[in-house]
């Protein structure tokens, strides 16, 4: 695994975003359409924002995934992540994107997890930008994360610190509000792409990130996986990278 660790929040969601766009005009200029996976969240408004005023990206050429979605709450909650990508990038685009798959899981979520796992499949993911949450998750996949299903996107049960995290950053205004289950791309899915940016900022990450540097590869320590990829880079900001100062 790569390391870099930035300045700040915003200048570690430049520098992912870059490296980003660099491997989807790689991939567009190789394959003529490049295939990418988004998360949400607060670690990604940098990341996104940048991404989205990138020059020389031919978004018509670019397919987007979803990488999870709370089960129980309307496209129009302050929290769905749908409406959080459509605000902070679909909308600003300066063409469309040639496709974004989003997960809806409002009818049915399994058959939601059918339909993702189904167009997710016949296009293999160049770059996957995703995050590591407070308890060491990746996607909604909570400790212990299921390292073994071939199922590309599974409903999971969010753990106590998930759901705490989330009420945290503002999405909700009281635990009983949060969802307690959500549709995640399961760990073997994300693992699957060929590039993988994580954009980790804040010191309310900096245990998370050193358990999963620095600690064996665990299901207890979802993120820990993230040592097996082929091609991850991991962007820190100095908060979230205060704990593993004496390995880099």
């Amino acid at each position: 695994m790569e390391i870099h660790v930035e300045e700040t929040h915003k200048d570690l969601g430049e520098k992912a975003a870059k490296v980003g766009a660099m491997a989807i005009r790689e991939a567009i200029h190789t394959h003529g359409t490049a295939n990418i996976i988004l998360a949400t969240g607060a670690s990604q408004f940098g990341v996104l924002e940048q991404l989205s005023k990138e020059t020389n990206i031919n978004w018509s050429n670019v397919n987007g995934f979803h990488l999870d979605e709370y089960i129980g709450i309307p496209i129009d909650h302050p929290a769905s992540f749908r409406l959080y990508l459509w605000k902070r990038f679909i909308s600003k685009l300066p063409t469309p994107l040639k496709s974004f798959h989003y997960i809806n899981p409002e009818k049915s979520a399994e058959g939601a997890c059918l339909q993702a796992g189904k167009e997710i499949a016949s296009n293999p993911i160049d770059v996957a930008f995703i995050g590591i949450g407070e308890n060491a998750h990746i996607a909604f996949n909570d400790p212990p994360a299921n390292f073994h299903t071939t199922e590309p996107y599974i409903v999971v049960d969010l753990d106590e610190d998930c759901r705490t995290q989330q009420l945290g950053e503002g999405w909700f205004s009281s635990i009983d509000e949060v969802p307690m289950k959500a549709i995640s791309m399961s760990v073997t899915q994300i693992i699957k792409s060929k590039k993988i940016i994580c954009s980790v900022p804040d010191k309310r990450k900096a245990k998370a990130v050193k358990h999963a540097i620095k600690g064996p590869v665990t299901p207890k320590c979802p993120a820990s996986i993230l040592n097996n990829h082929r091609d991850c880079t991991l962007f820190l900001d100095k908060n979230s990278a205060s704990e593993i100062i004496d390995y880099l």
